[in-house]
């Protein structure tokens, strides 16, 4: 049994396969420094207080974990393939890790280990995670990571949710359905397990979770719920699901077809509390106040480049939705010419569009144009991390459109969310409906580990410049 597939942490789901890897990996790199150490000199501690050596090979494993993390090493690179996460893995630990170092070494000089000692920390550390990574994958194969899925129901329901798990090469794996009555779709047939007593299918399949996907609920659609073998299956250790658990579970999303007002009321998540919202904002303060002190080199490179290519303004001002549908405005350096909307209507930002400078290209791609946001966070429009802010042209026909877009607007907007780290740039009601997927899952699960989780995995969108138009 899969049982222990992912681990529940402060509501957000982690792939306990690769969080395990990320913890052996840590402890791993904690050898780094002082190998490096014995490398470079025949007597370290004539050159290196015992005190300070610990120290630093603490700081290096745990910059260098973050690193690997922030650039989606851990999710990302094991769906993309060992040549994608070799290149991840080389970014994070020769550029973004070493980078992290030397801004933590100008700010702490005492703690300085030097560069050959670095150097040799950054290339044995890479050598030590590349042996275990090999070791890890040949041990752990892909399909043992994942956990095994039987489906009750083989209608359209079933087949969506075939589709997404397929789509995002999940750690769920759909064994079969079993046919309970009703519509059967013809994608399914081939999939459909012999109908025997659902303790003996689980059994006999290995299963770890049985999901109700049932489109007609009611004998009089011709289908039922088995829920007696349910329960014997649930007794034996089998986890009973509905389809909206396991897209929450397996693919971070709440899939609003299958949202009910009811369990939004009676089920676990969307609570807020003030100890909460208190933190929330006073976190928001400091790192504005932080970033701005940081950044302000580049927000004067912003400027004098929007002025020197198109001239004034050098900010572009814009109404946005906010918190409980509040209208505020929106910062942001201007990345388009000046009378990119001089029809007064929206629109949505397209791939390769005429509209945006070469300044503005450039300041897109690497975020620049949001750093102007830090205002509205300090000001209390916006937070870090939530969903982002549109539009009320299109927040009005999106309401309209999509069930539970209101929901959205329960929370502070913010400069990054889990949809934008999970989703490219939405520029259509298709895209907008993938999205709100995405927000609602963070409404609901918001907490401290997953503002953190997309504070820190954001890095890799900046880096690679994903979901930018």
């Amino acid at each position: 049994k899969h049982q222990l597939s992912h681990i529940r942490l402060f509501n957000h789901y982690m792939p306990t396969p690769l969080l395990l890897l990320g913890c052996i990996e840590w402890l791993v790199m904690l050898f780094a420094v002082p190998i490096a150490v014995h490398l470079r000199f025949e007597d370290p501690m004539q050159w290196l207080d015992p005190t300070i050596l610990e120290l630093n090979a603490v700081i290096f494993a745990t910059v260098m974990t973050l690193a690997n993390s922030a650039m989606g090493v851990y999710s990302n690179g094991f769906r993309e393939g060992l040549g994608a996460m070799a290149v991840r893995t080389i970014v994070a630990n020769c550029l973004l890790g070493v980078l992290a170092l030397m801004a933590l070494y100008y700010v702490l000089p005492a703690l300085f280990i030097g560069r050959g000692i670095l150097a040799l920390a950054v290339v044995g550390g890479l050598t030590l995670v590349s042996i275990i990574r090999l070791v890890f994958l040949a041990i752990v194969q892909r399909d043992s990571m994942r956990s095994r899925v039987l489906v009750i129901g083989a209608g359209k329901r079933a087949k969506l949710l075939h589709e997404r798990l397929d789509e995002r090469d999940s750690a769920a794996k759909i064994v079969g359905f079993v046919d309970v009555g009703g519509y059967v779709h013809p994608d399914l047939e081939k999939l459909i397990v012999e109908r025997t007593r659902l303790p003996d299918i689980v059994e006999k399949n290995a299963i770890d979770d049985v999901v109700v996907a049932m489109d007609g609920l009611r004998a009089s659609d011709g289908a039922q719920i088995p829920l007696k073998e349910l329960f014997d299956c649930k007794v034996t250790g089998t986890r009973i699901n509905e389809t909206i658990g396991i897209y929450e579970r397996e693919l971070g999303i709440l899939e609003f077809t299958e949202l009910k007002q009811g369990w939004m009321v009676f089920g676990s998540g969307f609570g807020a509390s003030r100890l909460w919202d208190w933190v929330k904002r006073a976190s928001d303060i400091v790192i504005a106040l932080v970033l701005c002190l940081l950044l302000w080199p580049l927000m004067l490179f912003a400027v004098i480049a929007i002025v020197l290519e198109t001239g004034r303004p050098v900010l572009y001002r814009q109404t946005r939705v906010g918190l409980n549908g509040a209208e505020f405005e929106i910062l942001k350096f201007r990345s388009m010419k000046v009378d990119a909307e001089a029809g007064g209507k929206a629109q949505f930002a397209q791939v390769g569009d005429s509209r945006i400078t070469k300044v503005g290209n450039f300041i897109r791609n690497t975020r620049i144009d949001e750093l102007p946001q830090l205002y509205n966070v300090l000001k209390g429009d916006m937070s870090f991390v939530g969903p982002r802010p549109e539009r009320p042209e299109f927040v009005d026909s999106f309401d309209e459109e999509l069930p539970f877009y209101a929901e959205r607007h329960v929370v502070k907007p913010g400069l990054m969310g889990w949809a934008q780290l999970n989703y490219p740039y939405g520029a259509s009601r298709e895209d907008t409906a993938n999205k709100l997927r995405y927000d609602l899952y963070y409404v609901k699960n918001r907490s401290l580990i997953l503002d953190l989780v997309i504070m820190v995995q954001t890095v890799q969108v900046i880096l690679l410049g994903t979901g930018v138009r």
